[in-house]
Protein backbone atom coordinates (compact mmCIF):
# COMPACT_ATOMS: atom_id res chain seq x y z
CA UNK A 1 0.00 0.00 0.00
CA UNK A 2 2.86 2.39 0.85
CA UNK A 3 4.53 1.69 -2.50
CA UNK A 4 1.29 2.38 -4.37
CA UNK A 5 0.88 5.76 -2.62
CA UNK A 6 4.54 6.62 -3.28
CA UNK A 7 4.11 5.70 -6.96
CA UNK A 8 1.02 7.94 -7.21
CA UNK A 9 3.01 10.80 -5.63
CA UNK A 10 5.85 10.37 -8.13
CA UNK A 11 3.37 10.40 -10.99
CA UNK A 12 1.65 13.57 -9.72
CA UNK A 13 5.04 15.33 -9.44
CA UNK A 14 5.21 15.08 -13.25
CA UNK A 15 8.91 14.26 -12.98
CA UNK A 16 8.50 10.68 -14.26
CA UNK A 17 6.83 9.07 -17.23
CA UNK A 18 4.69 5.91 -17.02
CA UNK A 19 7.53 3.92 -18.57
CA UNK A 20 10.02 5.18 -15.96
CA UNK A 21 7.61 4.38 -13.12
CA UNK A 22 7.17 0.85 -14.52
CA UNK A 23 10.92 0.28 -14.30
CA UNK A 24 11.26 1.89 -10.86
CA UNK A 25 8.47 -0.13 -9.22
CA UNK A 26 8.90 -3.35 -11.25
CA UNK A 27 5.26 -3.51 -12.40
CA UNK A 28 3.71 -3.40 -15.83
CA UNK A 29 2.39 -0.22 -17.45
CA UNK A 30 -1.08 -1.81 -17.42
CA UNK A 31 -0.91 -2.19 -13.64
CA UNK A 32 0.14 1.44 -13.19
CA UNK A 33 -2.77 2.65 -15.31
CA UNK A 34 -5.11 0.44 -13.22
CA UNK A 35 -3.88 1.96 -9.96
CA UNK A 36 -4.11 5.48 -11.37
CA UNK A 37 -7.68 4.86 -12.50
CA UNK A 38 -8.71 3.56 -9.07
CA UNK A 39 -7.04 6.55 -7.34
CA UNK A 40 -8.84 9.02 -9.57
CA UNK A 41 -12.17 7.26 -8.93
CA UNK A 42 -11.99 6.49 -5.17
CA UNK A 43 -8.92 8.23 -3.84
CA UNK A 44 -6.46 6.30 -1.66
CA UNK A 45 -9.13 3.75 -0.65
CA UNK A 46 -9.19 2.57 -4.26
CA UNK A 47 -5.61 1.36 -3.86
CA UNK A 48 -6.54 -1.26 -1.21
CA UNK A 49 -6.49 -4.95 -2.16
CA UNK A 50 -9.87 -6.10 -3.47
CA UNK A 51 -11.43 -9.55 -3.33
CA UNK A 52 -10.91 -11.72 -6.40
CA UNK A 53 -14.05 -13.73 -5.71
CA UNK A 54 -16.70 -13.54 -8.44
CA UNK A 55 -19.65 -11.26 -7.81
CA UNK A 56 -22.06 -14.15 -8.46
CA UNK A 57 -21.83 -17.93 -7.93
CA UNK A 58 -24.04 -19.82 -10.39
CA UNK A 59 -23.60 -23.12 -8.51
CA UNK A 60 -24.26 -21.85 -5.00
CA UNK A 61 -27.23 -23.47 -3.24
CA UNK A 62 -30.08 -20.96 -2.84
CA UNK A 63 -30.76 -20.02 0.76
CA UNK A 64 -34.33 -21.31 0.61
CA UNK A 65 -33.20 -24.74 -0.62
CA UNK A 66 -30.55 -24.95 2.11
CA UNK A 67 -33.17 -24.11 4.72
CA UNK A 68 -35.46 -26.91 3.47
CA UNK A 69 -32.58 -29.39 3.67
CA UNK A 70 -31.84 -28.33 7.23
CA UNK A 71 -35.54 -28.48 8.16
CA UNK A 72 -35.88 -32.03 6.79
CA UNK A 73 -32.79 -33.11 8.72
CA UNK A 74 -34.21 -31.66 11.93
CA UNK A 75 -37.44 -33.62 11.33
CA UNK A 76 -35.54 -36.85 10.75
CA UNK A 77 -32.32 -36.56 12.70
CA UNK A 78 -31.27 -40.16 12.05
CA UNK A 79 -31.31 -39.59 8.25
CA UNK A 80 -28.13 -38.89 6.33
CA UNK A 81 -27.76 -36.44 3.39
CA UNK A 82 -28.63 -39.10 0.78
CA UNK A 83 -31.97 -39.90 2.41
CA UNK A 84 -32.77 -36.21 2.95
CA UNK A 85 -32.16 -35.34 -0.71
CA UNK A 86 -33.95 -38.47 -1.98
CA UNK A 87 -37.05 -37.64 0.08
CA UNK A 88 -37.07 -34.01 -1.12
CA UNK A 89 -36.63 -35.07 -4.75
CA UNK A 90 -39.46 -37.57 -4.44
CA UNK A 91 -41.90 -35.15 -2.81
CA UNK A 92 -40.89 -31.93 -4.60
CA UNK A 93 -39.67 -32.93 -8.09
CA UNK A 94 -40.43 -29.46 -9.44
CA UNK A 95 -37.47 -28.02 -7.54
CA UNK A 96 -33.79 -28.41 -8.30
CA UNK A 97 -32.05 -30.10 -5.38
CA UNK A 98 -28.27 -30.28 -4.84
CA UNK A 99 -26.20 -33.45 -4.78
CA UNK A 100 -26.07 -35.42 -1.53
CA UNK A 101 -22.46 -34.31 -1.03
CA UNK A 102 -23.53 -30.64 -1.19
CA UNK A 103 -26.39 -31.34 1.22
CA UNK A 104 -23.85 -32.99 3.52
CA UNK A 105 -21.68 -29.85 3.44
CA UNK A 106 -24.71 -27.71 4.31
CA UNK A 107 -25.65 -29.94 7.24
CA UNK A 108 -22.05 -30.11 8.40
CA UNK A 109 -21.81 -26.29 8.52
CA UNK A 110 -24.95 -26.29 10.66
CA UNK A 111 -23.47 -28.88 13.03
CA UNK A 112 -26.08 -31.50 12.09
CA UNK A 113 -23.71 -34.21 10.84
CA UNK A 114 -21.72 -36.35 13.23
CA UNK A 115 -18.36 -37.57 12.01
CA UNK A 116 -17.98 -41.31 12.43
CA UNK A 117 -14.85 -43.33 12.82
CA UNK A 118 -14.33 -45.78 10.02
CA UNK A 119 -14.42 -49.33 11.29
CA UNK A 120 -12.84 -52.36 9.81
CA UNK A 121 -15.65 -54.70 8.92
CA UNK A 122 -15.72 -58.38 8.15
CA UNK A 123 -16.93 -59.05 4.60
CA UNK A 124 -20.63 -60.00 4.84
CA UNK A 125 -21.70 -63.61 4.42
CA UNK A 126 -24.24 -63.37 1.60
CA UNK A 127 -25.23 -67.01 1.09
CA UNK A 128 -28.40 -66.91 3.26
CA UNK A 129 -29.72 -63.97 1.23
CA UNK A 130 -29.59 -65.66 -2.17
CA UNK A 131 -33.26 -66.64 -2.06
CA UNK A 132 -34.57 -63.21 -1.03
CA UNK A 133 -35.69 -62.43 -4.57
CA UNK A 134 -39.33 -61.50 -3.95
CA UNK A 135 -41.58 -60.30 -1.12
CA UNK A 136 -42.45 -62.90 1.54
CA UNK A 137 -39.81 -65.39 0.39
CA UNK A 138 -37.95 -64.85 3.67
CA UNK A 139 -38.95 -62.88 6.73
CA UNK A 140 -36.67 -62.16 9.68
CA UNK A 141 -37.64 -61.94 13.33
CA UNK A 142 -35.62 -61.00 16.40
CA UNK A 143 -35.65 -59.70 19.95
CA UNK A 144 -32.24 -58.06 19.59
CA UNK A 145 -31.62 -54.75 21.35
CA UNK A 146 -33.41 -55.26 24.66
CA UNK A 147 -33.09 -52.39 27.14
CA UNK A 148 -34.78 -50.88 30.20
CA UNK A 149 -37.24 -48.01 30.02
CA UNK A 150 -37.08 -45.03 32.35
CA UNK A 151 -39.03 -46.84 35.06
CA UNK A 152 -36.44 -49.63 35.13
CA UNK A 153 -38.63 -52.27 33.47
CA UNK A 154 -37.24 -54.39 30.60
CA UNK A 155 -38.34 -53.85 27.01
CA UNK A 156 -37.77 -56.56 24.41
CA UNK A 157 -38.63 -55.19 20.94
CA UNK A 158 -40.07 -58.03 18.86
CA UNK A 159 -39.44 -57.08 15.25
CA UNK A 160 -40.47 -58.82 12.04
CA UNK A 161 -39.40 -57.65 8.58
CA UNK A 162 -39.50 -58.81 4.98
CA UNK A 163 -35.97 -59.46 3.73
CA UNK A 164 -36.61 -58.55 0.10
CA UNK A 165 -38.27 -55.17 0.60
CA UNK A 166 -36.95 -54.39 4.13
CA UNK A 167 -40.58 -53.66 5.04
CA UNK A 168 -41.03 -53.56 8.83
CA UNK A 169 -44.06 -55.75 9.53
CA UNK A 170 -44.03 -55.44 13.32
CA UNK A 171 -42.24 -53.62 16.11
CA UNK A 172 -43.78 -54.48 19.46
CA UNK A 173 -42.16 -53.97 22.85
CA UNK A 174 -42.67 -57.00 25.11
CA UNK A 175 -41.82 -57.46 28.77
CA UNK A 176 -40.29 -60.90 28.15
CA UNK A 177 -39.15 -62.87 25.07
CA UNK A 178 -41.44 -65.83 25.69
CA UNK A 179 -43.61 -68.04 23.52
CA UNK A 180 -46.74 -66.88 25.35
CA UNK A 181 -46.05 -63.19 24.69
CA UNK A 182 -44.66 -63.56 21.16
CA UNK A 183 -47.16 -65.93 19.52
CA UNK A 184 -50.21 -63.58 19.57
CA UNK A 185 -48.17 -60.92 17.73
CA UNK A 186 -47.03 -63.39 15.08
CA UNK A 187 -50.69 -64.37 14.65
CA UNK A 188 -51.63 -60.72 14.18
CA UNK A 189 -48.93 -60.23 11.55
CA UNK A 190 -49.88 -63.44 9.72
CA UNK A 191 -53.53 -62.37 9.67
CA UNK A 192 -52.65 -58.97 8.23
CA UNK A 193 -49.88 -59.87 5.76
CA UNK A 194 -50.28 -63.62 5.13
CA UNK A 195 -47.59 -66.29 5.57
CA UNK A 196 -43.96 -66.18 4.44
CA UNK A 197 -42.19 -69.14 2.87
CA UNK A 198 -39.37 -69.01 5.45
CA UNK A 199 -38.69 -67.22 8.71
CA UNK A 200 -35.07 -66.52 9.71
CA UNK A 201 -34.13 -66.05 13.37
CA UNK A 202 -31.20 -66.45 15.72
CA UNK A 203 -30.77 -69.38 18.12
CA UNK A 204 -32.34 -67.75 21.18
CA UNK A 205 -35.68 -68.30 22.87
CA UNK A 206 -38.46 -68.48 21.91
CA UNK A 207 -37.33 -69.23 18.34
CA UNK A 208 -35.15 -72.22 19.24
CA UNK A 209 -34.17 -74.39 22.17
CA UNK A 210 -31.35 -76.64 23.32
CA UNK A 211 -33.59 -79.66 22.80
CA UNK A 212 -33.56 -82.19 19.99
CA UNK A 213 -33.24 -80.53 16.62
CA UNK A 214 -33.24 -77.13 18.29
CA UNK A 215 -37.01 -77.10 18.03
CA UNK A 216 -39.11 -74.81 20.19
CA UNK A 217 -42.88 -74.54 20.57
CA UNK A 218 -42.80 -71.51 18.28
CA UNK A 219 -40.78 -73.19 15.53
CA UNK A 220 -43.02 -76.27 15.72
CA UNK A 221 -45.99 -73.98 15.12
CA UNK A 222 -44.21 -72.39 12.15
CA UNK A 223 -43.61 -75.81 10.60
CA UNK A 224 -47.27 -76.76 10.99
CA UNK A 225 -48.20 -73.53 9.17
CA UNK A 226 -45.93 -74.48 6.28
CA UNK A 227 -43.26 -71.91 7.16
CA UNK A 228 -39.68 -73.10 6.94
CA UNK A 229 -37.77 -71.99 10.06
CA UNK A 230 -34.23 -70.85 9.23
CA UNK A 231 -31.60 -70.31 11.92
CA UNK A 232 -28.41 -68.36 11.47
CA UNK A 233 -25.17 -69.90 12.67
CA UNK A 234 -24.08 -69.18 16.22
CA UNK A 235 -21.96 -66.03 16.42
CA UNK A 236 -22.85 -64.92 12.88
CA UNK A 237 -25.41 -62.09 13.14
CA UNK A 238 -24.26 -60.86 9.71
CA UNK A 239 -26.27 -63.72 8.20
CA UNK A 240 -29.31 -61.71 9.24
CA UNK A 241 -27.63 -58.43 8.32
CA UNK A 242 -30.62 -56.69 6.77
CA UNK A 243 -32.64 -57.11 9.94
CA UNK A 244 -29.65 -56.16 12.12
CA UNK A 245 -29.25 -52.89 10.20
CA UNK A 246 -32.92 -52.06 10.73
CA UNK A 247 -32.47 -52.63 14.47
CA UNK A 248 -29.69 -50.05 14.57
CA UNK A 249 -31.90 -47.44 12.95
CA UNK A 250 -34.76 -48.38 15.28
CA UNK A 251 -32.65 -47.97 18.40
CA UNK A 252 -31.16 -44.64 17.27
CA UNK A 253 -34.59 -43.23 16.48
CA UNK A 254 -36.60 -44.52 19.44
CA UNK A 255 -34.41 -45.57 22.35
CA UNK A 256 -31.59 -43.03 22.69
CA UNK A 257 -32.57 -42.34 25.39
CA UNK A 258 -35.29 -44.87 26.27
CA UNK A 259 -38.78 -43.55 26.98
CA UNK A 260 -40.28 -43.35 30.46
CA UNK A 261 -42.24 -46.60 30.36
CA UNK A 262 -43.28 -49.39 28.01
CA UNK A 263 -46.42 -47.56 26.86
CA UNK A 264 -44.44 -44.45 25.85
CA UNK A 265 -41.80 -46.64 24.24
CA UNK A 266 -44.43 -48.43 22.17
CA UNK A 267 -45.75 -45.07 20.98
CA UNK A 268 -42.26 -44.25 19.69
CA UNK A 269 -42.09 -47.64 17.94
CA UNK A 270 -45.47 -46.92 16.37
CA UNK A 271 -44.23 -43.60 14.98
CA UNK A 272 -41.01 -45.15 13.66
CA UNK A 273 -42.61 -47.95 11.60
CA UNK A 274 -44.64 -45.83 9.10
CA UNK A 275 -41.73 -43.42 8.64
CA UNK A 276 -39.31 -46.31 8.04
CA UNK A 277 -41.68 -48.04 5.61
CA UNK A 278 -43.21 -45.13 3.71
CA UNK A 279 -40.90 -42.11 3.95
CA UNK A 280 -37.33 -43.17 4.61
CA UNK A 281 -35.47 -43.87 1.33
CA UNK A 282 -33.28 -46.99 1.42
CA UNK A 283 -29.92 -47.13 -0.37
CA UNK A 284 -30.22 -50.87 -1.05
CA UNK A 285 -33.57 -50.19 -2.77
CA UNK A 286 -32.16 -47.52 -5.11
CA UNK A 287 -33.36 -44.86 -2.66
CA UNK A 288 -36.94 -46.17 -2.82
CA UNK A 289 -39.03 -46.89 0.26
CA UNK A 290 -39.77 -50.40 1.59
CA UNK A 291 -43.50 -49.77 1.08
CA UNK A 292 -42.91 -49.30 -2.65
CA UNK A 293 -41.38 -52.80 -2.90
CA UNK A 294 -43.61 -54.82 -0.57
CA UNK A 295 -46.93 -56.56 -1.15
CA UNK A 296 -48.78 -58.97 1.17
CA UNK A 297 -48.40 -62.71 0.80
CA UNK A 298 -50.83 -64.73 -1.28
CA UNK A 299 -50.73 -67.46 1.41
CA UNK A 300 -53.45 -66.57 3.95
CA UNK A 301 -53.29 -67.47 7.62
CA UNK A 302 -55.54 -70.54 8.00
CA UNK A 303 -58.54 -70.59 10.31
CA UNK A 304 -57.21 -73.88 11.70
CA UNK A 305 -53.59 -74.91 11.97
CA UNK A 306 -53.07 -77.94 9.66
CA UNK A 307 -52.10 -81.27 11.17
CA UNK A 308 -48.88 -83.01 10.18
CA UNK A 309 -49.45 -86.03 7.96
CA UNK A 310 -46.95 -88.67 6.80
CA UNK A 311 -47.07 -90.82 3.70
CA UNK A 312 -45.04 -93.88 2.74
CA UNK A 313 -43.25 -96.45 4.86
CA UNK A 314 -43.08 -94.41 8.08
CA UNK A 315 -44.02 -95.56 11.54
CA UNK A 316 -45.80 -92.77 13.39
CA UNK A 317 -45.67 -92.16 17.13
CA UNK A 318 -47.49 -89.51 19.15
CA UNK A 319 -45.30 -87.49 21.49
CA UNK A 320 -46.58 -87.61 25.06
CA UNK A 321 -47.11 -84.53 27.26
CA UNK A 322 -43.65 -85.03 28.81
CA UNK A 323 -41.87 -85.19 25.42
CA UNK A 324 -41.52 -88.99 25.26
CA UNK A 325 -42.59 -91.58 22.69
CA UNK A 326 -43.15 -95.29 23.24
CA UNK A 327 -40.86 -97.55 21.22
CA UNK A 328 -40.47 -101.31 21.58
CA UNK A 329 -42.14 -101.21 24.97
CA UNK A 330 -39.87 -98.47 26.33
CA UNK A 331 -40.07 -94.69 26.59
CA UNK A 332 -37.64 -92.53 24.62
CA UNK A 333 -37.38 -88.80 25.26
CA UNK A 334 -37.70 -86.69 22.10
CA UNK A 335 -38.69 -83.09 22.95
CA UNK A 336 -41.30 -81.35 25.08
CA UNK A 337 -41.69 -78.83 22.25
CA UNK A 338 -43.33 -81.65 20.27
CA UNK A 339 -45.81 -82.64 22.99
CA UNK A 340 -49.04 -83.81 21.35
CA UNK A 341 -47.47 -83.90 17.87
CA UNK A 342 -46.86 -86.95 15.63
CA UNK A 343 -43.28 -87.86 14.72
CA UNK A 344 -42.26 -90.40 12.06
CA UNK A 345 -39.59 -93.08 12.12
CA UNK A 346 -38.01 -94.80 9.14
CA UNK A 347 -35.44 -97.57 9.31
CA UNK A 348 -32.02 -96.68 7.94
CA UNK A 349 -29.95 -99.70 9.03
CA UNK A 350 -30.39 -102.55 11.44
CA UNK A 351 -31.27 -101.11 14.86
CA UNK A 352 -31.06 -97.49 13.47
CA UNK A 353 -34.15 -95.43 12.82
CA UNK A 354 -34.30 -91.90 11.47
CA UNK A 355 -36.79 -89.78 13.40
CA UNK A 356 -38.31 -86.63 11.96
CA UNK A 357 -41.05 -84.08 12.43
CA UNK A 358 -42.77 -83.30 9.13
CA UNK A 359 -39.86 -83.07 6.65
CA UNK A 360 -37.36 -81.95 9.30
CA UNK A 361 -34.83 -84.52 10.56
CA UNK A 362 -34.40 -84.67 14.31
CA UNK A 363 -31.90 -87.48 14.79
CA UNK A 364 -31.26 -91.22 14.66
CA UNK A 365 -32.71 -93.60 17.24
CA UNK A 366 -30.48 -96.53 18.19
CA UNK A 367 -32.66 -99.42 19.36
CA UNK A 368 -29.78 -101.00 21.28
CA UNK A 369 -29.05 -97.97 23.44
CA UNK A 370 -32.48 -96.29 23.08
CA UNK A 371 -30.64 -93.01 22.51
CA UNK A 372 -31.22 -90.41 19.79
CA UNK A 373 -28.09 -88.98 18.17
CA UNK A 374 -27.81 -86.07 15.67
CA UNK A 375 -27.85 -86.71 11.93
CA UNK A 376 -24.46 -86.11 10.29
CA UNK A 377 -23.92 -84.69 6.82
CA UNK A 378 -21.61 -86.28 4.24
CA UNK A 379 -18.84 -84.02 5.54
CA UNK A 380 -19.30 -85.44 9.04
CA UNK A 381 -20.92 -82.30 10.43
CA UNK A 382 -24.18 -82.22 12.32
CA UNK A 383 -27.09 -81.39 10.04
CA UNK A 384 -28.41 -77.97 11.00
CA UNK A 385 -31.73 -78.23 12.80
CA UNK A 386 -34.69 -77.01 10.78
CA UNK A 387 -33.10 -77.95 7.43
CA UNK A 388 -35.57 -80.11 5.46
CA UNK A 389 -34.00 -82.99 3.55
Amino acid sequence: MDQKIQMIGDYLSQEYTITQLSGMYQVSRKTIYKWLGRYQEKGSSGLEEQSKAPLSHPNVTPLGVAREIVAMKLRHQSWGPKKVVAWLEGHHPEKRWPAASTAGDILKREGLVRSQRKKRRTPPYTEPFNECHRPNAVWSADFKGQFRTGDGKPCYPLTISDNYSRYLLLCQGLSHPSYEEAKPWFEEVFQEYGLPEALRTDNGAPFASVGLGGLSRLSVWFIKLGIKPERIELGHPEQNGRHERMHRSLKEATAKPPKGNLEEQQKAFGEFAPEYNCERPHEALDMKTPASRYQPSLRPYPARVPKIAYHGDFIVRQVRHNGEIRWNGEFVYVSEALAGEPVALKQKEEHLWEIRFSSYPLGVLNELTMKITPILSKEGREVLPMCPV
